[in-house]
């Protein structure tokens, strides 16, 4: 079973930026692939940004080229730097972990952006 926590959501200026960290633990061998989706306004989960064990990443139109997606595959950790924030950024983010075929998540980290 994974296990996935999250930390670095908080509550910043427009323009500004935060580090969302994720670490997977438990009895499992390394992720293929982690990454962050993030509530949408309507309903359902929007992709943000992903990164396979081999260093492919993945973004959506929206942040590309304002949030950096990085892994440690050592620790079994992914990081999503988020630079230039929007007030539109304003939602929940989830973390994802994909563990031989099965997709795990976290419990989801609030950030907020004041404009």
């Amino acid at each position: 079973q994974v296990q996935l926590v999250e930390s670095g959501g908080g509550l910043v200026q427009a323009g500004g930026s935060l580090r969302l960290s994720c670490a997977a633990s438990g009895r499992i061998d390394s992720p293929s692939a982690m990454g962050w989706y993030r509530q949408a306004p309507e309903n359902g989960r929007g992709l943000v940004a992903t990164i396979t064990r081999g260093g492919s990443t993945n973004y959506a139109d929206s942040v590309k080229g304002r949030f950096t997606i990085s892994g440690d595959n050592a620790k079994n950790t992914v990081y999503l730097q988020m630079n230039s924030l929007k007030p539109e950024d304003t939602t929940v983010y989830y973390c994802f972990a994909d563990v031989v075929g099965l997709r795990s998540w976290g419990q989801g980290t609030q950030v907020t952006v004041s404009s």
